[in-house]
């Protein structure tokens, strides 16, 4: 009985300390105090500051985002499965967030989430809680009418938070209106093949418009230390930030 209490207390604490380690927190210093980064899965992560709390994307077992408390803002880039989660949003504590998300996703938004909900096409901005929100695009290219992202269906968000820019790609391809991004401080940037871009198309577009940080994400299958090279080869004053956003443990 000892034996079995030991191991049940063992596995527990084990659990959550690889939880622990999958949530590893960056700090950046802004205007109003340190901007949290906690990286949850893919896709998925949390920005926190002022006692403000952000999801983005949020996907996956809910247990992972228990340890940050109820959401402020969500923000949601598109459709697909590991951007848009209905049973992660039913059973998150979502009474007092304002989920920001293009047409697209909005409509497909159960009726128990859409109470506080701003929906933003690309080029359109809000402010929300004094952080400002701006709808980039995401798509591939070539565009076309059958691709996996078509033009104006998802967003891309910039946020200006605590005096610092903050880019979050969404699922999109190495295209203009990243490149022409202007006085970046930090990046989201996504890689990932067929769905994507690959390493190289976004180290190039990364070089282009040159956050002080990035941060590649939704990666899945891509090599994200060859990332870092191609990008610090070039320029070394790029931050490039290589975070767990595949826990062993969901």
């Amino acid at each position: 009985m000892k034996f079995k209490l030991f191991t049940a207390i063992f596995f527990a604490l084990s659990i959550t300390q690889l939880m622990a380690q999958n949530h590893s927190t960056d700090e950046i210093k802004t205007s109003k105090g340190s901007l949290k980064v906690h990286p949850v899965m893919h896709a998925s992560f949390v920005l926190s500051l002022d006692n403000k709390t952000i999801y983005i994307d949020p996907t996956g077992n809910p247990e992972m985002y228990k340890s940050f408390g109820a959401p402020d803002i969500i923000l949601i880039t598109d459709i697909h499965g590991d951007h848009m989660d209905l049973r992660a949003l039913e059973a998150l504590n979502t009474k007092k967030a304002i989920i920001v998300a293009p047409q697209a996703v909005a409509m497909q938004l159960p009726l128990s989430v859409r109470e506080n909900l701003v929906i933003l096409n690309n080029g359109m901005a809000t402010s929300q809680m004094a952080i400002m929100i701006k709808a980039i695009p995401m798509y591939n290219l070539p565009q076309a009418a059958d691709s996996r992202h078509t033009k104006g269906r998802g967003n891309g968000y910039l946020l200006t938070i605590g005096g610092k820019s903050i880019y979050i790609s969404g699922d999109t391809e190495d295209i203009p209106e990243m490149r022409a991004l202007e006085d970046v401080d930090v990046a989201f940037v996504c890689m990932n093949l067929p769905y994507t871009m690959d390493i190289n198309q976004a180290a190039s577009a990364v070089l282009e418009f040159k956050p002080s940080i990035v941060y590649p994400y939704h990666h899945r299958g891509q090599d994200i230390n060859e990332f870092k090279k191609l990008i610090n080869d070039k320029n070394r004053k790029i931050e490039v930030k290589l975070k767990n956003w595949y826990p062993t443990t969901n």
